[in-house]
């Protein structure tokens, strides 16, 4: 993927997730670790605004560098949620199950595409 494109496409990914937290929450809700003080729908709202802020950043050639930081930082924050998700729906369907354990992995090359994102931010 080329570089410039390679960061857009972060970008249209993060902020497509944001948005996504907020048109339809639900699913992200029951993501929420119960230990979280305060409602899982708050959180929820803070992670699609994070997403969105990071999209931002990501998107902007200035704040790129920063903002790929803070998409891998937010990849790896994330990743309890995953693992929470993926316990959850132990006894679900197999197609279920295979989504929820499949996204584990996927968090590697996804932070690894941020700090590539970042490494060529600039050049």
């Amino acid at each position: 993927m080329k570089r410039a494109k390679a960061a857009v496409v972060l970008a249209g990914f993060l902020s497509g997730m944001g948005v996504l937290h907020f048109v339809h929450p639900k699913p992200f809700d029951e993501l929420v670790p119960k230990a979280l003080p305060g409602g899982p729908r708050t959180w929820t709202y803070l992670s699609g605004v994070a997403e969105l802020a990071v999209g931002a950043a990501v998107a902007v050639p200035r704040t790129r560098k920063l903002g790929a930081l803070a998409a891998a930082a937010l990849f790896i924050a994330v990743f309890p949620a995953n693992v929470k998700m993926a316990w959850d729906w132990r006894d679900k369907p197999l197609k279920q199950k295979l989504i929820a354990f499949g996204r584990l992995p996927l968090q590697i090359p996804l932070v690894l595409w941020a700090l590539r994102v970042r490494r060529n931010a600039g050049q």
